[in-house]
């Protein structure tokens, strides 16, 4: 027997598919009249969501149903980070994220991806894809081991992913801060004051967050018409490798941008004992707004991310995703916002 699609309730109404979609996920912009009668369509062509629902419910009305009930499973996160137990972003996001799914009656396992896993394409030992109602990513960033998860037959959310440079993207939905506005604003105000010499540290390919920031930082500099001196970019994430770049550029910029606070952290660390300083002698900022960038000394210019927002929306994106697996797939990204802190006073 045929799969009933949104795009056959549309057909048999001579309506458009998207007005089908926003009615069968709840969504606002529709009159309560259309909404019924393309729910009503939907369970009597025995669309997957609703065909059950309309065999032993004959008595409820079709916007009584608009709403599915609460599920049950358990929601596998994949990470190949111990971030939980840090000052990452992700470990605040998660807290809220727990919360909104144990009231949808929800889960989540954690499931740690070590270089094994990730060298001879295998998945970790916990993970039940029987059990398993959906996969949630978050700081998997080797694509070729993504694209098995893709291949599970589950609903799957990256939250930040891997880089994009070369135009790929993984078949599923995507979550990101936004990376692009907060650096724009900030090279944009530093230029105004005669800041011209900008650099960036960060490995622009450790993640698309990452290339997203470099790239707006490339981007505000090209349209504001001031080269780049390429000596100040610094491919380095870790401190060693941040300490021998630092180490074989002849002079400094007059200010930094790292690809996230801890980043930022160590290129500080590594300048001092350089002896230099922030912002004396450079200045610098993150991105993050992680714990550490309020008490390190300087405090740290960052941007802040939004991490319960985040988590609202991770649970949003899954939920309709397996309630309605035919959905296009979607990138989302939610705001964030420039903190302004003492280093890059100037």
């Amino acid at each position: 027997m045929k799969r009933v699609t949104i795009q056959d309730i549309a057909d048999a109404l001579g309506i458009s598919r998207n007005t089908v979609s926003k009615a069968i996920n709840n969504a606002d912009g529709l009159a309560d009249a259309t909404r019924e009668k393309i729910l009503r369509k939907a369970m009597e062509m025995g669309y997957k969501q609703f065909s059950y629902m309309a065999a032993t419910n004959g008595g409820e009305t079709a916007a009584a149903l608009a709403v599915p009930p609460r599920g049950t499973g358990d929601i596998a996160l994949f990470t190949t980070s111990i971030f939980h137990q840090t000052n990452h972003f992700a470990s605040l996001m998660l807290d809220r994220f727990r919360q909104e799914l144990a009231q949808l009656n929800y889960t989540i396992s954690i499931h740690l991806v070590d270089q094994d896993n990730i060298q001879r394409r295998t998945l970790p030992v916990t993970f039940s894809r029987e059990r398993s109602s959906a996969v949630m990513c978050i700081e998997m960033f080797d694509y070729d081991y993504d694209e098995i998860l893709c291949s599970l037959g589950l609903p799957v959310l990256f939250v930040d992913g891997p880089h994009k440079r070369s135009g790929r993207s993984l078949p599923a939905d995507q979550l990101y801060m936004e990376n692009s506005a907060g650096i724009t604003q900030l090279v944009n105000t530093m230029l105004a004051k005669g800041k011209t010499r900008i650099g960036f540290i960060g490995d622009y390919e450790h993640c698309q967050s990452f290339y997203e920031r470099y790239t707006a930082f490339r981007c505000a500099m090209l349209m504001a018409g001031v080269p780049v001196d390429e000596t100040f970019c610094i491919k380095e994430t870790f401190y060693n490798g941040i300490v021998a770049a630092l180490s074989a550029i002849g002079s400094l910029p007059d200010l930094f941008l790292c690809g996230n606070d801890f980043v930022a952290v160590d290129a500080i660390r590594a300048l001092r004992n350089l002896g230099k300083s922030v912002p004396e002698d450079v200045l610098m900022s993150g991105f993050d707004d992680a714990p550490e960038s309020r008490i390190v000394m300087p405090p740290l210019t960052t941007v802040h991310i939004h991490t319960q927002i985040m988590a609202y929306t991770a649970a949003y994106l899954l939920m309709t995703r397996i309630r309605e697996p035919s959905l296009d797939y979607r990138i989302v990204h939610t705001e964030t916002e420039l903190i302004w802190r003492d280093s890059t006073k100037c």
